[in-house]
C-alpha cells in the first residue's frame, strides 16, 4: 500500500474529511485531495502536518498492517468510553 493510500485510510477510518484536513495544513483542499490520490508528492513536513491534522504518530504510515492497528485503537477507544 502507498503512502496516500494509508492516509487516505487513517483518514476514513476517523470518519475525517478532506476538508477538515486541507484546512489544518494549510493546504488547499484541490492540493490535498491530489495528494491523497497519489498525483503529488507529499514532503515530509506535509506528512507531520496530516498526522496531527489526524490525531495519529507518523509512525502509522509505515505499519504493516494499517488495518488491523486501528481496528484494534479504535475497539480501545470505545472500551475507554464505555468504562468512563
Amino acid at each position: 500500500m502507498e503512502l496516500f493510500e494509508r492516509i487516505r485510510v487513517v483518514r476514513q477510518s476517523k470518519g475525517i474529511t478532506q476538508t477538515f484536513v486541507a484546512t489544518e495544513t494549510g493546504l488547499t483542499i484541490s492540493n490535498y485531495n491530489m495528494k491523497e490520490n497519489g498525483k503529488r508528492t507529499i514532503s515530509a513536513n506535509e506528512l507531520e502536518l496530516i498526522a496531527k491534522a489526524l490525531g495519529v504518530p507518523i509512525a502509522i504510515f509505515f505499519e504493516e498492517k494499517i488495518h488491523e492497528k486501528l481496528n484494534a485503537e479504535s475497539a480501545l477507544s470505545s472500551e475507554r468510553k464505555e468504562v468512563g
